[in-house]
Order: structure tokens, then C-alpha cells, then sequence
């Protein structure tokens, strides 16, 4: 998020791509045949670019991930995006550019979302900042920046009805929020502040707060304390199954703005959401890297 609050951008690096349909109408037997970078960005003359690649777009190293005309690379301590993407309908159009992720540090923190590990959160790197350089007017900015990541070896939909997750920057550091309701019942409930060297503490969790349903009527909460609410300040993605949004609440007496996430997978199991998301997601099966 800028640091003026007014724009935001969300990147994210697929090798199965659990969103795409094309990757489930596949079977899901192959996920190095379904890669892609998703790029949205937030805020005036925002897009949103998911393109479903096949498995010649990828190329990958200990420090590079390369799928067709964009890549993420580690470079001199930093995550380094390079972007060429094009984004899907109705806003069709070319999005190029740069965004570099500077971590405070890198944590070792690793939560397993299931008992028996198949699926895992790692927060790589909580406490970041990003520098944002897109051939947009108004595009080049800096803020409060995130990096983690999600592996799985079965599909979302199989193991969760619903979840939320939410990092809100603090004085000194971040505190991240997980919620989950498993299909066969049980929850998930974790907390974890955040210091500027990587530190970790698992933290007693303040009360769930109510929000209100998102544009398509999905379940949001998160966590604050006791008395207080939250509320969205910025829409960000609003999908039949899916919240992204820019969220105030209150932690230890402070209030504090950060990015939230709603899942309703038991929507995105319907089999209505495939085609429509095909539209969103275009899929492009060939790729000569030049």
C-alpha cells in the first residue's frame, strides 16, 4: 500500500495456478503446465492481469522465477518484479514496470493450515518496503510492503469452507491474522506479531470483528480489540468468492490499516464460478522465451 493510502498493488506467483479454471477442468495433474504472475493494481486507472501459462512459459532458478514476459528474481537482498502483463477484460490494456520489495528481514516462521501439513503459510517477509515504478501517471510510489507464500499439494476446496487473513502494520513491526473453518469441522486460529528483525511471537488473539459483506454479499472478519469494529477504507478486488480489501482496526488501543483477504470456498466449488472466471483468466498454452 502507498504510503498516501490511495493506491495498492498485489503480486502473485503461481505454479499451479488454484484460482485458474483451466488448471481444474486439467485435473489439476500438472501444475508446472498452469503458471502464472498475477498482477492487480488499486486505486485510479487500477487493473488486473491473470493469464494462465503453459509449461513452456516457466523458467525457474534458486533465486529467479520467470513466467513468459515476467519474472521475480532475488537480487542483493531484495525481490525484484519485473512486469509485462496484459490485463483482462473489460480494461484491456498493457501494465509494464518494476516493483522491488526491500525486507526488514526474513522470518522462518512456517504454520501448517492442516494437521497433516498438506497445506502451509510462510511469511517470508512481514515487514517490507516496496518501491512501485509503472508506465501509468501517478504509478511510481513507495509504501508499506509484504511478501509471503502458500504451498499445498491438494486443492483449496478440498480441505477449506472459509477463511481470512489480514497484516496490519504496527509501531514496531506487523501483526498477521489466519482464520480458517476446515470442511470437516475444526478451525484455525492464529496470530503472529512481527518485529523489524524477523522475530516472531505468537500472540493471544483478540476477538473476531464483524464487517460488512463485500460487494458480492461474501463474509468478511477479522480481529480487534474488544469493543471496537473495523471497516473497509479501500475496495480492492471484489470477486463471487473472493475480498481483498484495505482494513481498519484496532490493536492494543491503536488503530491501524492494513490489507485483508476473504475466501468463501465453498462458493468457488460451485461449478457456475469456472466459466466466469475463464473470462477473467485467459489461457495462453504456448511461450518461446526469445
Amino acid at each position: 500500500m502507498s504510503d498516501c493510502g490511495t493506491r495498492a498493488v498485489s503480486v502473485i506467483g503461481f505454479i499451479g495456478s488454484v484460482f485458474s479454471p483451466w488448471y481444474k477442468w486439467s485435473g489439476r495433474k500438472n501444475p508446472q503446465n498452469h503458471v502464472c504472475i498475477n498482477v492487480a493494481t488499486y486505486g485510479p486507472g487500477g487493473r488486473f492481469t491473470m493469464t494462465d501459462r503453459g509449461q513452456s512459459a516457466l523458467r525457474q532458478t534458486a533465486s529467479r522465477f520467470e513466467v513468459g514476459p515476467s519474472r521475480m528474481r532475488w537480487q542483493g537482498g531484495q525481490l525484484i518484479i519485473d512486469i509485462n502483463e496484459v490485463s483482462s477484460p473489460p480494461l484491456i490494456s498493457r501494465i509494464t514496470g518494476q516493483i522491488t520489495i526491500t525486507p526488514s528481514a526474513l522470518t522462518s516462521v512456517e504454520l501448517p493450515l492442516t494437521p497433516d501439513g498438506a497445506h502451509i503459510w510462510r511469511p517470508f517477509a512481514p515487514r517490507s518496503r516496496i518501491d512501485v515504478q509503472i508506465d501509468r501517471k501517478g504509478w511510481q510510489w513507495q509504501g508499506e510492503g509484504y511478501f509471503d507464500a502458500n504451498f499445498g499439494t491438494r486443492a483449496l476446496e478440498d480441505d477449506f469452507s472459509y477463511w481470512t487473513w489480514g497484516r496490519y502494520p504496527t509501531g514496531t513491526g506487523a501483526t498477521c491474522f489466519y482464520d480458517a473453518t476446515r470442511l470437516d469441522g475444526s478451525e484455525l486460529a492464529s496470530g503472529f506479531a512481527f518485529d523489524d528483525s524477523g522475530a516472531a511471537t505468537e500472540i493471544p488473539l483478540p476477538p473476531k470483528s464483524p464487517m460488512r459483506r463485500s460487494l458480492w454479499a461474501v463474509r468478511r472478519e477479522t480481529r480487534g480489540d474488544a469493543g471496537t469494529r473495523a471497516r473497509q477504507v479501500q475496495n480492492m478486488l471484489d470477486a463471487p468468492f473472493y475480498s481483498r480489501s484495505a482494513v481498519e482496526t484496532t490493536l492494543n488501543g491503536t488503530r491501524t490499516t492494513g490489507v485483508h483477504e476473504a475466501l468463501d470456498l465453498t462458493r468457488f466449488r460451485s461449478p457456475l464460478i469456472k466459466p466466469m472466471l475463464a473470462v477473467r483468466v485467459p489461457r495462453r498454452r504456448n511461450w518461446t522465451f526469445s
